[in-house]
């Protein structure tokens, strides 16, 4: 499990203690080793992007530590221990966080400057204490995944409000923003019932035409199962079209058996469930506008150290 920032407070300090200059990233694989971190964990990320969470955590808690005085960046991408950090270590701390960072005054004074700063602003955090334990940008990534969530339900209840026809234009709408078919005009021809049992119809591939994926769509319930039988007539019918690639998109769920045959079986066939689907509808701006956008910057170190 990942430590959140403050949990890696006085680990950070011990790496340094020599009083050498540590790289910073060699201070990330050591901290990485110290709470033997798997490679999955070192490299997760938070759901809308940005850095590693790993790496996030442990720069916000050589930020707090620099703020309190007890690390200094002597250059760039580097950390050193500082007297007063030495100090704390000889205390013999069970842990370092930001209620014992409050009790050092230039902390302190920070912390409470910050603090009036962000009076009147909206707090995504759930409660102060939580506030202080996850990282701004864990803060912002809550907040994204619970919009996100939102709108997903949203958008697959405004489909069940539609007409079967509008299902199909929406699929065709979601292929060619992604990529496939060409053009919508390209696209609008090629998607129209071919009369195949188990094909509801094709689009093109890529821009060229190189080749044809076969689809099947599905505007079945939520509470609904796409089974291994509905997966296997599919397959059937790619075969009679001498294909071996589909695309299965269904508005509700598929049943593990039908995912297991999938993987075994040679055709190539992309299930998208009704999460997938209103997730890549979102991803690619089908049925939903870009509302309000926050840009998220850091110093460009570069531009100070031109001279």
């Amino acid at each position: 499990m990942i430590p959140n920032y403050q949990k890696l407070m006085l680990p950070f300090l011990k790496t340094i203690a020599n009083g050498q200059e540590f790289g910073f990233r060699s201070i990330i694989e050591s901290l990485g080793r110290d709470f033997n971190l798997t490679d999955k964990e070192l490299l997760e990320r938070y759901p809308n992007g940005g850095h590693p969470i790993f790496d996030n955590r442990v720069g916000w808690c050589r930020l707090h530590l620099k703020r309190a005085g007890l690390v200094s960046a002597p250059r760039r991408g580097f950390v050193q221990i500082t007297d007063q950090g030495e100090k704390t270590l000889l205390g013999n701390l069970d842990e370092i966080d930001v209620n014992y960072l409050k009790t050092i005054p230039a902390y302190l004074e920070l912390y409470n400057r910050d603090r009036a700063k962000g009076e009147g602003a909206v707090d995504v955090s759930v409660d102060l204490r939580k506030s202080e334990v996850d990282t701004p940008e864990e803060r912002l990534s809550q907040a994204y995944l619970e919009i996100n969530n939102e709108l997903n339900e949203e958008i697959l209840n405004k489909i069940f409000e539609q007409s079967a026809l509008f299902f199909e234009r929406l699929v065709v709408d979601l292929l060619v923003n992604m990529g496939y078919g060409g053009s919508f005009k390209d696209a609008g021809q090629a998607i129209g019932k071919t009369g195949d049992e188990g094909i509801d119809g094709t689009i093109k591939e890529d821009k060229l035409g190189l080749d044809t994926i076969y689809i099947q769509a599905k505007r079945w319930k939520p509470g609904t199962t796409v089974g291994r039988p509905e997966i296997q007539k599919f397959v059937g019918a790619l075969a009679g079209q001498g294909s071996k690639k589909g695309i299965f998109i269904t508005t509700s769920s598929f049943s593990k058996d039908a995912l297991s045959y999938v993987t075994r079986n040679e055709t190539k066939i992309v299930l998208i469930d009704g999460i997938q689907l209103t997730q890549l509808m979102i991803d690619h701006n089908v049925g939903c506008t870009v509302q309000q956008k926050y840009e998220i910057k850091k110093i460009d170190l570069d531009y100070f150290e031109a001279e």
